[in-house]
């Protein structure tokens, strides 16, 4: 992987050259467009736009004049756009106050999110497409971080957060988001603050009951002639929104750009840097399996309640390496997800003769160094737990007339009688991987006219060096069943009463149950067209395609089953182990994507769209450092059609689509309860169709009332699976997708006055999410829920106070379930007994000062 990186950075490098020499020399035509900057698309309220003597209410811009550049030629107004796409403020955000990036997204029409991890690795579905977040795209300023959607546990939330430095955040659902990206169904693109003329800034403090302490800052401005600097960022801690009995975030992000004004463009010149830790919230048992209708919440708090514990920050992990000697290594649960990661990007525009051209490159590395405790089976009775070990530790340790249980590492008694009569496995994992992703893209475009109306032609290249390796451990512990669980021994006793030996070694069940290591690099290049003909003033028609190439080469380590040879545990007997050998993998595969639309405009306020999109996904880099993985290309084909309908500051638009997949890949690695792994691959290959309705609407009722709203309707299916692994697919036709709803929105209602010399902005949202399934065959539901949350933002002059509230009324919901073990045919239970619980009531008060 290390080649790759240096030759890559001096790719780059050149590149950069290149792009500077010939554009400090162009006296041309006047610049061309930068929508990045551009005044018509900044909405009043976002950072670095908005002047210090600002004292009235916001006031959003008209419908019809929102100004995006994702998923186009070049900028347009939304209304012209034939595609679905929002665009997202700093002064929506304000108002939307999410806990998390998915969260803000979740307000969208189309998107299902669930925000219940914590702050970064949640999950994010579009439309229906069954798949937790690698058919979304997370960009900045056009360009994505990480060549793939998901890398080794993580995806774009983990390296792109927002904060003060995003000026907006347009979202592209379906329409030409496989065009401008790969595998990708949607886009995510967060627009950096670029400066201007004016110095401005903004500094933030958020302090939040769930203890949390953070500072946002952001400034912008002239450095000289025509050059301009942005600089912004932020650092949290936060105890978290459960009790872990240690922090669950620390650390922050920091992003600054330089952009140079040319005679006939601009050139840019960005660094990200993120250094941060976040603890990852897991699913947890809500009622008693032997009695569903007995709720555990007085064991476990439905809302602070966690099986994340101080008892797992000293873990020892223990496996034997490829030579046979047996290792050991210290990992701590409090790291949590501990990403560092070094962005720097360049971006060049220009327009020569009416042709724009467009240069941008990315480099990144990074590391991630992850720990958490996951979920795996339902919790049991102690006794008929203790009785299935009972054969095993006779043939171990001899004649076993008793099994009893002691807390771990420790000769004190444990009664599970005394509490719930339960106890429960838990997985630990811990997960390291390095990651690097070099990305360019070259585009030009121009405008002509022809006999019967204009063209508006877009070429391009786009190509990415990148990879990642990956070092994984898994280990089962037994725990009791109360919020931080205290890890338990499980000990042998002869007809003396005496210890001969223990089921488990201080807490461990199994030592290395899942033990992997591997090494990815990919190259892939990808030319892409897309031309939009207006035939006649209002009437558009544009058609894109885009082609990939992928070249994968990798390595995975060998492993075998290992007994490490202690005979006082049982912990140890059936370990994986290194075995030496090693296995090298390439593939090549390849990928087209295209997409027709259509758009007639009746005039300013009222148009109709329609389009058809092609879409492949490739298997990922990842593929070629695993063992026997299912490698297949899902192929999906999108339809919509939309009624766009604006005025003044109110706007609807209505948007329906079907999508066919046609295969779906919807494979996963399933725990098995007999070994303790959870590296076992479960084959589900199949169709999958998902119809549906989407509505996005804003009504501006007077000049201090505004109404928002989304709401997605749909009816996601499954269709003709085949499983060769002795599960019956048969059952799964026609059931609903999994984890995934067939009505979901939001509605969110918004007061802006002045009073007194103050505005006032008071806000509320309404969010609902309604019924899912765990499983493929829809024994066990995820019963329907709705929350509310409330906000009141106070500015005069240039201070401002906001006191923003989540679920206030402590609404119930839960999401996820337990996907190690219920994803084939749920928990046995008509509803869920085991998930993630949405976040509790919490409120948070923000303190800013403008300049």
């Amino acid at each position: 992987m290390f080649k790759s990186v240096l030759a890559t950075s001096t790719a780059l490098v050149s590149l950069g050259t290149i792009l500077v020499a010939p554009a400090s020399a162009q006296t041309a035509a006047p610049q061309a467009d930068a929508p990045q900057t551009a005044p018509a698309a900044t909405a009043p309220g976002q950072t670095g736009a908005t002047a210090p003597d600002q004292t009235g209410a916001t006031t959003p811009e008209p419908a019809d004049r929102d100004i995006i550049v994702t998923g186009s030629t070049r900028a347009q107004r939304r209304f012209d756009a034939s595609y679905a796409i929002n665009t997202v403020t700093q002064a929506d955000i304000e108002k939307i106050a999410p806990v998390n990036f998915a969260d803000l997204i979740g307000q969208l029409p189309g998107f299902q999110t669930e925000i219940t991890g914590g702050e970064v690795q949640n999950i994010y579905r579009i439309r229906g497409l069954p798949n937790d977040g690698g058919f979304v795209s997370f960009q900045q300023d056009g360009l994505p971080l990480f060549h793939e959607n998901d890398g080794v546990f993580f995806r774009g939330d983990a390296i792109l957060k927002p904060d003060l430095m995003t000026e907006r955040v347009e979202v592209v659902r379906g329409g030409p988001a496989p065009i401008y990206a790969s595998y990708s169904g949607a886009i995510v693109n967060a627009i950096e603050v670029t400066g201007r003329d004016t110095v401005r800034g903004k500094a933030q403090l958020t302090l939040g009951d769930t203890g949390l302490y953070r500072g946002d800052f952001v400034q912008s401005g002239p450095l000289g002639d025509r050059t301009y600097y942005a600089v912004g960022g932020f650092v949290r801690y936060h105890d978290g929104y459960r009790d872990n009995g240690f922090p669950n975030d620390k650390g922050g992000q920091f992003r600054a750009n330089i952009k140079h004004d040319l005679d006939n463009g601009s050139l840019r010149v960005s660094v990200n840097y993120v250094n941060d830790h976040n603890v990852f919230y897991l699913p947890i048992p809500t009622a008693d399996p032997r009695n569903p209708s007995v709720s555990l919440d007085r064991y476990i708090d439905y809302f602070s309640g966690t099986l994340n514990s101080p008892a797992l920050r000293n873990v020892d992990l223990r496996y034997r390496n490829g030579a046979g000697v047996v290792q050991n290594e210290a990992s701590d649960l409090g790291d949590g997800r501990h990403m560092r990661m070094f962005n720097v990007g360049a971006q060049y525009d220009a327009e020569f003769d009416g042709w724009l051209v467009s240069a941008k490159a990315g480099f990144t590395m990074g590391k991630l160094d992850f720990t958490a405790f996951y979920s795996t089976t339902n919790p049991s009775d102690a006794n008929a737990f203790a009785s299935g070990y009972q054969a095993r530790a006779t043939t171990a340790f001899g004649p076993v007339t008793s099994l009893g249980y002691v807390l771990a590492g420790t000769n004190t008694p444990y009664d599970p009688y005394g509490a719930s009569g339960l106890v429960m496995q838990g997985q630990y994992r811990d997960i390291h991987s390095k990651f690097y992703s070099n990305q360019i893209n070259l585009s030009v475009a121009k405008k002509f006219e022809t006999g019967f109306g204009s063209h508006d032609l877009k070429l391009g290249l786009y190509g990415s060096l990148y990879g990642e390796d990956s070092r994984t451990i898994y280990q089962n512990y037994l725990i009791e069943v109360a919020s931080r669980p205290r890890t338990l021994d499980l000990v042998a006793y002869n007809a003396a009463g005496t210890r001969i030996g223990r089921v488990t070694d201080n807490g461990a069940l199994s030592y290395a149950a899942t033990l992997t290591k591997g090494d990815s690099d990919a190259q892939m290049f990808a030319v892409f067209a897309n031309d939009t003909w207006e035939i006649v003033p209002g009437l558009r028609i544009d058609a894109g395609i885009r082609h990939e190439r992928y070249n994968y080469n990798g390595y995975a380590l060998l492993t075998g089953a290992a007994n490490l040879g202690d005979p006082t545990t049982l912990a140890d007997d059936a370990t994986r182990a290194f075995t030496g050998g090693i296995i090298n993998q390439r593939l090549k595969t390849h990928a087209t994507n295209w997409t027709v639309g259509a758009n007639y405009d009746f005039n300013t306020h009222i148009g109709v769209y329609g389009r058809a999109a092609h879409l492949e996904t490739p298997p990922s880099v990842q593929t070629v450092m695993s063992i026997n993985p299912t490698i297949i290309t899902t192929i999906a084909n999108q339809y919509e059609a939309g009624l766009k309908l604006a005025a003044g500051r109110s706007y609807l638009y209505v948007s329906g689509f079907y999508t066919n997949f046609d295969p779906l890949n919807a494979s996963f690695l399933a725990f098995d309860p007999t070994t303790g792994r959870n590296d076992v691959n479960v084959p589900f290959i199949g169709k999958a169709k998902v119809k549906g309705v989407e509505f996005d609407g804003a009504l501006a009722v007077t000049p201090w009332f505004t109404l928002n709203g989304a709401l997605t309707v749909s009816d996601p299916q499954y269709k003709n699976f085949q499983n060769a692994n002795g599960a019956d697919p048969a059952q799964a036709e026609g059931k609903q997708i999994v984890r995934q709803p067939k009505i979901y929105g939001n509605i969110r209602p918004s007061f802006d006055f002045d009073l007194g010399g103050n505005a006032i902005s008071l806000y509320g949202r309404y969010t609902y999410m309604g019924k899912r399934y765990v499983d493929f065959y829809n024994r066990t539901a995820l019963p329907a829920y709705g929350t509310t949350g409330a906000g009141v933002t106070v500015r005069h002059g240039t201070w401002q106070l906001q006191v923003v509230g989540d679920n206030l009324f402590n609404a119930h919901g839960l999401t996820e379930g337990n996907t190690r073990t219920d994803q084939v045919s749920g928990q046995g239970s008509p509803e869920a007994i085991y998930g993630r619980p949405i976040f509790g009531r919490n409120v948070r008060l923000v303190v800013g000062k403008s300049w």
